[in-house]
This record gives structure tokens, sequence and C-alpha cells, in this order.
């Protein structure tokens, strides 16, 4: 039996999801993509957006967990503030649906997929592209998201064996 794993790349402008399924310790790309928020609009209404539009792809796509990148903290306190927003939004999609919802530092993110906790952008979407192979054409958003998924992915199982063994 496999589990399906949404990855969520938060963003207020533009958020990465990406959907995987693993069984054991196989991974097969199932979709990926971006939601988006307009700039000019008042940021209720582009948290309400982003919301609206990711439980759209949870519906669709029935995953049984989640998993989301932490951010890091942002030189301009405005920003940072309403990307903190945003990544409430994209960790209560997912709660209220039900799912469970891991979260993962960009380093572990980094270190999983690539091998190194200071990978740029360009190395985690190749990387991705290796281990999906049907993810072609991602766009580092996406890849992001994936990325995040596959972290899932592999820390959930380690988890698992550690619960089963005790």
């Amino acid at each position: 039996m496999s589990t399906r794993i949404l990855g969520l790349d938060p963003g207020l402008r533009i958020t990465g999801w990406g959907i995987i399924d693993v069984a054991g310790s196989g991974l097969t790309h199932v979709d990926h993509g971006i939601v988006t928020s307009k700039d000019g609009e008042d940021l209720s209404s582009r948290l309400v957006s982003l919301y609206s539009q990711l439980i759209d792809i949870i519906q669709q796509y029935a995953p049984h967990e989640a998993a989301v990148e932490e951010t890091f903290v942002n030189k301009n306190p405005l920003s940072a503030l309403k990307l903190g927003a945003a990544r409430g939004v994209v960790l209560l999609a997912p709660a209220y649906a039900g799912l469970s919802v891991g979260e993962y530092s960009p380093n572990k993110v980094k270190k999983s997929v690539v091998g190194v906790g200071h990978a740029d952008k360009t190395q985690i979407a190749m990387m991705v592209g290796r281990l999906l192979p049907k993810s072609g054409g991602v766009t580092q958003d996406a890849a992001d998201a994936l990325a995040v998924a596959i972290c899932h992915a592999h820390h959930r199982t380690f988890q698992q064996k550690i619960r089963i063994s005790e």
C-alpha cells in the first residue's frame, strides 16, 4: 500500500506544491505546481486565495500526509510577518483537512535530497528530477515542494521503524 504525501513550500506570492506516492523505499511523482496570490490585493484576500487553492488540491489528490518547509527569518520585518501569515495558511489547510503535517528546516530538506545542507535551488531541482524522473520541467517553487515531500518520505519511514522496534 502506498502513502500519498503533499509537500508545500510556503510563500505569499507563490506557494509551491508537489505530491508523491511512497511505497516502501520507492517514490513516484504524482503531480506538482504552484498556487499564487495577487500582489495588489489586501493581505486577507491573498490568504483566502491561497487557502482555497490548497483545499482544492487536497480534495483533488487526497493525500494521506503533508509536509511544510520552515521559513527562515527575513531581514525586512514586514515581509517576515506576511510570509509568516502565508505559512500559517499553508499549515492550516492540510491540518484542517485532517492530515498530519510534518515541518522541516530548509537545511534538513536540502540534506535529505541533495546530501548537503547548503545546496542551491538548481541542485535541488536537478536531484528532484533524478529521484522523480516523471517530474520533468518542474519550476523551482514546485521542485522545492517536491523536495519537502521527499524529505518527509525519508524521515517518516525512519520514525516508523523506530516506533516498530521500541
